[in-house]
C-alpha cells in the first residue's frame, strides 16, 4: 500500500520553528511536494523538491523562512518552518509523485498525505 505520513504539527507562537516530517512506503517518487490548505482557500504550495535535492521550489511567502529536504535512503521528507506568521497557520499536506519536472500545483500530484495541522498564535 502506497502512503504518506505526515507528522510535527503543533501550535507554536509568531517567530518560532517548527519542522514537518513525511513518511512515505511502497515506493519512491521522483517529485516531493508540501501544500497548505485553510479553510475557504484552495490548497497552495509550499516548497517542492526533486529527486536528487538539486532542484527546490518555494512559495514567494515563505522564501528565507521555510527549508525543504529529502532523504531517499529513509524515503522521507522533511519541511523546517522557521519564523512562522500567524498567517502561516493551515493543514500542511505531503505530497509526491513521479514527475520528470519540479511540480508545483496540486492537480500534477497524485499521492497525498493525510494533513498536520500547524496554528501559530499571534
Amino acid at each position: 500500500q502506497v502512503q504518506l505520513v505526515e507528522s510535527g504539527g503543533g501550535l507554536v507562537q509568531a517567530g518560532g520553528s517548527l519542522r514537518l516530517s513525511c513518511a512515505a512506503s511502497g515506493r519512491t517518487f521522483r517529485s516531493m511536494g508540501w501544500f497548505r490548505r485553510t479553510p475557504g482557500k484552495e490548497r497552495e504550495c509550499v516548497a517542492a523538491i526533486n529527486w536528487s535535492g538539486g532542484s527546490t521550489y518555494y512559495a514567494e511567502f515563505v522564501k528565507g523562512r521555510f527549508t525543504i529536504s529529502r532523504d531517499n535512503a529513509k524515503n522521507t521528507g522533511s519541511l523546517e518552518m522557521n519564523s512562522l506568521k500567524p498567517e502561516d497557520t493551515a493543514v500542511y499536506y505531503c505530497a509526491a509523485a513521479n514527475l520528470v519536472y519540479l511540480g508545483t500545483d496540486r492537480w500534477e500530484y497524485n499521492y497525498w498525505g493525510q494533513g498536520t495541522q500547524v496554528t501559530v498564535s499571534s
